[in-house]
C-alpha cells in the first residue's frame, strides 16, 4: 500500500490514542514532513461523526461491556481474580471512551521517570509542554498553566448535593483543600481537572487533529490494524497492516508506536522484540531479544465502595465527576499515594450507559496509586488476533493489602462523618462492619477487597525507558528503541511507573515530549 502519490512517509505512527493524536498532529506542523496515523478503530472526520455517548461526558463508554469503541483484554488481577479490561479503539484511542480525568502527574513522578530517562522528563523540562498543551479554563494562562494549547480543561462545579457532602466530610475529618490538582501542592480534597467542558468529552481526537486533519502532509486512516513492524538489519522499515479485510505492507521512513499501554508490547512481541525464550516458544522469529518488553508494567488497583443515599438527588448536570481526595498511606512514602474519587453516576448506570438511575447506590472509586510494577504482559500467540497473557500481581505483598486497607477504611469513615449523615440511608451500601475503623477485622476486610477488587486501567510501562546499558530497559528517553534504528515508542509504556494520578494527561505529554524531540532533530 503506498501513498496516492507514491512517496513513501517519512513517519508512520501507530495509535490515535492518548498519545498517537498529539504526537500526529505536531510533527505535521512541519510542512515538509509527512506523516501517516494509523487507527485500528473507526477514525470520524468530523465532531459530529462521532456518537452522542462518546461525547457525553455524564457517561463512561468504557464502562459499557461490549462497548464498540473498546478492545477487550482478558487478564488476571490476582491468581484468583479474572477480569476484563478494556482499551479505547476509536479515533483518540481510549480518551474517548474514559472518563475524561484530566490530572497532570506530580513531581515525585518526574523526578522518577528523569532518573530513568534523562532531564528531559524533569519538572523544569516537562512544564513548558504541559502548558503548551492545555488551555486551563478555571485559572487561565500563569506561570503553571498554559492558556492557548489544545486540550481545554475545566474542574467541575462542586454544588451538586453528594459533591457537597464530600467536601464536608473530607474538612470533618481534617483533610485539607486541594484547590488545583494540577498544581503542585500538598494533596487534599479537591475538584477533578477534566478535559470533559460544556457536558462534552473533548478526547485527543478532537483537540488535536480535526484541525489538522486538512493539512496535506497528514494522512489518517481508520479501521487499519497494525499486525506487524517490519525489521530488517536491524532497522524498522514499515508496518504490515489488516486493512479492508486485505493484508498490506505499509513502508516509512521511521515507525513510531503509540498503540497503547497493552497494545504497543505486544505489537513488539508479534514484530519479534521481545523475551527470546517467549518468541521462540511461540515461533516467532526474533528480531532483538529485549526482556524487557512486557516484564514489568503498573497499574492502579480499585475498589467500589458504594453509599446510598436516603432521598432522591439530581442526575449530574454535565459531567459524572465530582471531586477527589487525595492521602498518603501509612509508611508515608509516597505522598498522595491513595485516591478516593466521587462518581455522581451510580456504578449500574455507568455499565448501563445512563446517566439518571433513582435510588441506586452511588459509588466512590478508592484506589491505591503507590508507584510499584508487578504486572507482566507474554505473549500467547504468534497470530494477532489472539490477545496477549496479561497478569496484573495485585495484592501480592503485605503493604499491597495494607494499603488497599487503609483506602477503603478512609472512604467508609467518610460516609460515616455528621456531614455525609443527613445524606445517606446508613452505613456503606455493602460489605461487613470491617470497613469502618483502624482496629477492624484485617483478615476479613482483605476477603472483601479480594473477592470485589477491579482495577483503575492505568497501566504503564510494557516497555519502560531506560539507559542502554540496563537490560530491563527498552526505550531512551525519547521514546527509540534500544538496538532497532528507524523505531520508537511514544505512549506510556515508555513511563517505567503509573503516575500518583490517572494517566490520561501524562499520555499527552509522552506524545508532545517525543514530537518536540523528533522536530528538533536526529540526535534527540
Amino acid at each position: 500500500m503506498s501513498p496516492p502519490d507514491g512517496r513513501i512517509p517519512d513517519v508512520l505512527v501507530v495509535g490515535a490514542g492518548g498519545a498517537g493524536a498529539p504526537l500526529a498532529a505536531r510533527l505535521s506542523e512541519d510542512a515538509d514532513r509527512r506523516v501517516v496515523l494509523l487507527e485500528a478503530g473507526p477514525a470520524p472526520r468530523h465532531a459530529a461523526d462521532f456518537a452522542p455517548e462518546l461525547l457525553d461526558a455524564r457517561l463512561v463508554p468504557g464502562a459499557r461491556p461490549g462497548h464498540p469503541g473498546s478492545l477487550p483484554y482478558p487478564a488476571h488481577l490476582t491468581p484468583e481474580r479474572p477480569y476484563t479490561v478494556v482499551r479505547g479503539r476509536f479515533l483518540g484511542g481510549s480518551t474517548t471512551v474514559n472518563g475524561g480525568y484530566f490530572v497532570r502527574p506530580r513531581r515525585a513522578d518526574l523526578d522518577r521517570w528523569a532518573a530513568a530517562g534523562g532531564p528531559a522528563w524533569s519538572w523544569e523540562n516537562v512544564l513548558p509542554l504541559l502548558r503548551r498543551l492545555e488551555t486551563d479554563l478555571d485559572f487561565g494562562a500563569t506561570p503553571v498553566h498554559g492558556g492557548a494549547g489544545p486540550v481545554r480543561v475545566r474542574r467541575p462545579r462542586l454544588d451538586h448535593p453528594a459533591a457537597e457532602a464530600f467536601r464536608a466530610a473530607a474538612a470533618e475529618l481534617g483533610h485539607p483543600d486541594e484547590p488545583d490538582k494540577n498544581d503542585q501542592g500538598p494533596p487534599g480534597f479537591g475538584p477533578v481537572p477534566s478535559n470533559a467542558v460544556d457536558g462534552v468529552r473533548v478526547n485527543t481526537a478532537l483537540a488535536y487533529l480535526l484541525d489538522a486533519g486538512s493539512r496535506p502532509n497528514l494522512t489518517v486512516l481508520g479501521g487499519a490494524t497494525v499486525l506487524r513492524v517490519l525489521i530488517g538489519n536491524g532497522r524498522a522499515t514499515g508496518v504490515e497492516i489488516a486493512r479492508g479485510g486485505t493484508r498490506e505492507i505499509l513502508r516509512a521512513g521511521e515507525v513510531v508506536l503509540c498503540a497503547g499501554a497493552f497494545g504497543t508490547p505486544h505489537l513488539l512481541q508479534l514484530s519479534g522484540v521481545g523475551p527470546r525464550a517467549d518468541l521462540e516458544r511461540h515461533g516467532v522469529p526474533v528480531a532483538l531479544d529485549a526482556p524487557g518488553v512486557g516484564a514489568r508494567f503498573s497499574d492502579h488497583p480499585q475498589i467500589v465502595v458504594e453509599w446510598t443515599p436516603s432521598r432522591a438527588l439530581p442526575p449530574p448536570r454535565d459531567n459524572w465527576l465530582a471531586g477527589a481526595l487525595n492521602l498518603t498511606s501509612g509508611d508515608g512514602a509516597h505522598t498522595g499515594d491513595i485516591e478516593i474519587l466521587q462518581s455522581l453516576v451510580p456504578m449500574a448506570g455507568l455499565v448501563a450507559g445512563v446517566h439518571d438511575l433513582p435510588g441506586a447506590p452511588l459509588p466512590f472509586l478508592v484506589s491505591v496509586q503507590t508507584p510499584v510494577a508487578r504486572g507482566s504482559l507474554r505473549l500467547a500467540s504468534a497470530d494477532p488476533t489472539v490477545t496477549p497473557r496479561i497478569d496484573y500481581g495485585y495484592l501480592t505483598t503485605a503493604d499491597d493489602r495494607r494499603r488497599m486497607r487503609e483506602a477503603t477504611r478512609a472512604a467508609a469513615d467518610l460516609i460515616g462523618t455528621r456531614a455525609f449523615r443527613h445524606l445517606t440511608a446508613g452505613p456503606p451500601a455493602h460489605g461487613p462492619d470491617t470497613l469502618r475503623g483502624a482496629l477492624g477485622d484485617d483478615r476479613a476486610l482483605d476477603a472483601w477487597v479480594r473477592a470485589r477488587l477491579g482495577t483503575s486501567v492505568h497501566a504503564c510501562g510494557g516497555t519502560p525507558m531506560g539507559p542502554a546499558d540496563d537490560p530491563g530497559a527498552v526505550t531512551d528517553g525519547y521514546g527509540r528503541v534500544h538496538g532497532v534504528r528507524g523505531l520508537r515508542v511514544a505512549d506510556t509504556s515508555i513511563l517505567p511507573t503509573a503516575p500518583l494520578r490517572g494517566p490520561a494527561a501524562s499520555a499527552v505529554l509522552v506524545g508532545e515530549l517525543v514530537a518536540d524531540a523528533m522536530r528538533r532533530g536526529p540526535d534527540a
